[in-house]
């Protein structure tokens, strides 16, 4: 068998390399800048913050890259599903054989995205409270001091201090911020911590009230407003805060992360401090009030004085009874003084004959007589005592000598000891043991021995437990 030939062709011998350079070459002189429609997919920000993600519609995907630079400018986050217009330039990827576009400007396909957008953040904002009406604070009546975060160039401040000039002057501090743009957002929410963060009583003043202000716009302008960093530094304030951004029809999440919105700038200033000189006309009225009530009052009071008064008895009629009575007292006092002294003489008189010598030495003699019976009577009483304990005293005596054991010891009996104690047993003696006997006119030692171990245990044989001997 042979080998069939080759074919020849013309066409050039190409590397893979070669080949990818080509294609890209063409891909990108051909569609030099394209402006594409379609809705996010997979959205990557990457730590070196280039973004990467899929841009597609219901028949193809395309990747698109944004580096870091213009990825930081986007005015809004982009999100899986978020509708976007992409502009920049399509090339390839070699490595993976896929083309791709490098975009450098991604904005949302129209109002509608916006919205779209915002009302996922307000949902997500709201499960976590951040609009709950139960953190929201009252507006201080009359501040002292109004801090103001807004642009310090534009028309709002001027208004906002105009309004605060004619209403109530109040010291006023300003925050510089951009209200517009990329880097406004960070500058809002640095703005309102920053107020936040003063101390009270320092060098600066800390504010007792914030108003956040902007004039209107479109969505678009005013975007920094819906930023999760600015809503969640307007509800974790301390410093109640006021929120004017915008027109009348115009409304950002700030406004319900607020403890009020005011639709103008203006009208936060009017929120802001009371108006003066209605609180002098409202002082003036209290005060005239309070005048004509206290004249009322006045007259009033009197009326009723008068018309106690004319209940009252005339001061002539009080004094009648009274000089009555004092009358009456009088003429008692009189005679009662008349009748005491009769009666203290009578008694004098019969205290002075009791005291007569005669008198007197009759009731001595009657006195000495009684005295002399008394005596008489108490000697006899004592002495018929006397001789009553003297014979209660023997007959105890004699008792006592009858049960004492001396007396028994006259009779003819013995008490036995052996080391002081009371020998009561013949069973408690042993022979060669040393005892005392005593006697009724002494006492004397003796040892017990066997004879008389023997005779004691023989007179004690025949008697039973508990039975007394004789004593003869």
């Amino acid at each position: 068998m042979t080998e069939s030939p080759s074919h020849a062709s013309n066409l050039p011998e190409l590397s893979v390399s070669e080949l990818a350079s080509s294609v890209k070459r063409t891909m990108e002189q051909t569609y030099d800048r394209v402006r594409v429609r379609g809705e996010l997919g997979r959205v990557t920000i990457a730590k070196s913050g280039h973004l990467y993600a899929d841009l597609k519609d219901e028949g193809a995907c395309v990747s698109v890259v944004m580096w870091k630079g213009a990825a930081a400018s986007l005015r809004f986050r982009p999100a899986e599903g978020l509708e976007v217009i992409a502009e920049g330039r399509l090339t390839t990827f070699p490595t993976k054989s896929q083309y791709q576009l490098i975009a450098d400007r991604l904005e949302p396909s129209g109002e509608g995205a916006l919205l779209a957008q915002l009302e996922r953040l307000k949902a997500k904002l709201a499960a976590q409270g951040v609009f709950a009406a139960d953190r929201k604070r009252p507006i201080p009546f009359l501040p002292e001091v109004i801090g103001v975060v807004t642009s310090p160039t534009g028309a709002v401040i001027r208004d906002i201090l105009h309004r605060l000039q004619e209403r109530f002057p109040r010291h006023v501090l300003i925050w510089p911020v951009l209200v517009q743009g990329e880097h406004a957002a960070p500058q809002i929410t640095a703005a309102i911590r920053g107020f936040n963060a003063l101390p009270a009583g320092g060098a600066v003043p800390r504010p007792d009230v914030l108003i956040v202000a902007r004039g209107g716009g479109s969505i678009e302008d005013l975007w920094a407003f819906n930023e999760e960093s600015v809503v969640l530094a307007a509800s974790q304030s301390a410093i109640p805060l006021i929120s004017a951004v915008g027109h009348e029809t115009d409304t950002t999440l700030i406004d319900f992360a607020s403890d009020l919105r005011s639709p103008t700038p203006t009208a936060a200033a009017e929120a802001a401090v009371p108006l003066r000189r209605q609180l002098l006309e409202q002082t003036a009225m209290f005060a005239d009030r309070l005048a004509r009530g206290l004249v009322r009052g006045v007259e009033r009071k009197r009326t009723e004085l008068r018309a106690s008064a004319a209940r009252l008895p005339r001061p002539e009629s009080l004094l009648l009874s009274a000089q009555q009575r004092a009358d009456t007292a009088g003429d008692r006092l009189e005679r009662a003084l008349t009748i005491n002294a009769q009666i203290a003489a009578t008694r004098f008189e019969r205290g002075a004959a009791r005291l007569r010598p005669e008198r007197l030495s009759q009731d001595i003699r009657r006195r000495q007589e009684r005295l002399g019976e008394l005596e008489q009577r108490l000697q006899a009483a004592v002495t018929r005592r006397v001789l009553e304990k003297a014979r209660q005293l023997a007959h105890t005596a004699r008792l006592v000598d009858s049960m004492s054991h001396k007396a028994v010891l006259a009779r003819g009996f013995a008490l036995v000891r052996k080391g002081g104690d009371l020998i009561r047993s013949a069973g408690a003696l042993h022979d060669g043991d040393g005892v005392s006997i005593v006697l009724a006119d002494g006492e004397v030692g003796a040892v017990i021995g066997d004879q008389a171990s023997g005779a004691s245990r023989k007179r004690g044989a025949g008697r039973r437990p508990g039975e007394q001997g004789s004593l003869f």
